[in-house]
């Protein structure tokens, strides 16, 4: 700040030091000036201009450093009080774009919510007749279109509860219910929910749960099994996807093993990323990208470590990692 300030001063320090320099060169070419009283006169001179802006430097930039330690985040109280004409007019030029942004911050967020309220609608509302067409599946007599029908029904039901999980992740820390869950109750649920589909592709399912219990909100690692389920069964053809439980230390570890076509190197790193979908097959236009990102994300806050490893060709191992001891613990006071 100090810098600032003496650039901010260089024309009055400028000027100080031209009209000195010009009375100490009158009294050196003039013999009728004694030069050693001006000289004297112009060294004391210095001193107090110094000790006059050291005074003065505390005093004018007290609510300039304020401003620069400010954080931005729309709160003026951190903001020192303006003394000087100047400081009033960039303080009150300050709080003007302050109320501004704060204004167009509020309508914004409630233009937000608006539309997340009404898409939550929407959604529910899709829901009911998407239930009604399950059951007009469920009656047609041709095992071909019926299964045909039921792959693009289970396409729009994967979708439509991809976007209500994420538009609800946001909040999610306020619909949290940390309990103990059964993994095979759990992961059969979702088996069934994808039976159509896999028995389309001839995938089936085996289960190896070492472990049986795991402490976790159910709705929301359903949810993230539902993803990793998904995205076996998506790439992946007439095989099997080993379901597997075990105790790794002491953290309990849930694996979804496929051997699809499996993850390139260099999408490894990126496939938790927002809308990234493969550099190996870009031309996939079935993927969207949001499927691991929101179990990801969902994940993080269930304190769940989501690991994977892969090869191209050789499928692809997807492990949610629980924390034996964690927080939850104390929650649910177990």
């Amino acid at each position: 700040m100090i810098k600032h300030y003496i650039v901010e001063r260089r024309s009055w320090i400028l000027l100080f030091v031209v009209i000195h320099g010009l009375i100490l060169f009158i009294s050196y070419v003039d013999p009728q000036i004694p030069f050693m009283p001006i000289l004297y006169i112009v060294f004391l001179s210095a001193l107090v201009f110094i000790l006059f802006l050291a005074i003065r430097y505390n005093k004018e930039t007290k609510f300039y450093k304020s401003m620069e330690a400010w954080e931005n985040d729309l709160d003026l109280a951190a903001l020192a009080h303006s003394s000087s004409p100047f400081e009033k007019i960039v303080e009150a030029s300050v709080i003007n774009q302050t109320e501004r942004l704060k204004q167009r911050a509020e309508y914004n967020q409630m233009l937000v919510e608006q539309e997340k309220d009404e898409l939550l609608s929407w959604i529910h509302e899709v829901k009911t007749p998407l239930s009604a067409m399950r059951l007009i599946v469920d009656r047609v007599d041709d095992e071909a279109i019926r299964s045909q029908i039921m792959y693009e029904w289970l396409r729009i039901h994967l979708l439509l509860d991809q976007q209500l999980h994420q538009k609800r992740i946001p909040f999610m820390e306020n619909d949290l219910y940390i309990e103990l869950i059964q993994i095979k109750s759990l992961i059969t649920k979702e088996m069934i929910e994808l039976q159509s589909w896999c028995m389309q592709k001839g995938i089936g399912f085996e289960l190896n749960l070492e472990v049986q219990e795991v402490l976790s909100d159910a709705k929301w690692l359903a949810f993230i099994m539902r993803q990793l389920l998904t995205n076996a069964v998506k790439y992946s053809h007439s095989s099997d996807i080993v379901i597997s439980s075990y105790l790794r230390g002491e953290q309990a570890v849930v694996e979804v093993k496929d051997t699809g076509r499996g993850i390139d190197a260099r999408d490894l790193s990126r496939i938790f990323e927002k809308g990234y979908t493969s550099t190996a097959m870009h031309q996939d236009h079935a993927a969207t990208g949001m499927g691991l990102y929101l179990a990801e994300k969902a994940a993080k806050l269930l304190l769940i470590h989501i690991e994977v490893q892969s090869e191209p060709g050789a499928g692809a191992t997807f492990s949610l990692v629980f924390p034996k001891h964690n927080p939850f613990d104390q929650i649910t006071g177990m």
